[in-house]
């Protein structure tokens, strides 16, 4: 071996600086999730309904935890179709309505389980007279309701 052999190496050069693009596999992967965010933002900002339905279910839901007696149910039952309904179709058109319309009000706007006897019932029970506690059916006809109810627009 020859004693010069440090000047046969190559010469010595920095690799090439990286490019911007294309971005590594993690940018991608953060630019697609950005994305989906800001189209979940946007969506929710252009649905306010939903997030209203949603909450009208989750109350509903506590409404069918509570270990209340039949005439609370009926009147917590009553009370979120009503606030539900005033939100959704707006006060002219729900506030005056009561009894036998209301109850056709609500069984046409898809709470298909109140027909007859059970909407009768939650009326009943929700003012006072509580001879029947159909309670199943009165969370059935409520959760239809809430999710078939649409505003006309």
């Amino acid at each position: 071996m020859s004693a010069d052999w440090l000047s046969q190496l190559a010469p010595e050069h920095a690799p090439a600086a990286p490019h911007w693009w294309p971005p590594a596999p993690g940018w991608w992967v953060l630019g697609v999730l950005l994305v989906l965010a800001g189209g979940a933002v946007w969506w929710r900002l252009r649905h306010p309904a939903g997030a209203l339905r949603r909450a009208a279910l989750r109350q509903l839901q506590l409404i069918r935890a509570s270990d209340a007696d039949g005439a609370a149910v009926a009147r917590a039952t009553e009370n979120l179709l009503r606030r539900y309904a005033v939100a959704v179709f707006g006060t002219e058109a729900v506030a005056r309505l009561t009894g036998e319309k209301w109850l056709r009000f609500v069984v046409d706007a898809g709470a298909h389980p109140l027909a007859g006897g059970p909407g009768r019932s939650l009326l009943a029970a929700a003012f006072g007279n509580h001879d029947h506690d159909d309670r199943d059916q009165w969370i059935a006809g409520a959760e239809a309701f809430i999710k078939r109810a649409r505003s006309p627009k």
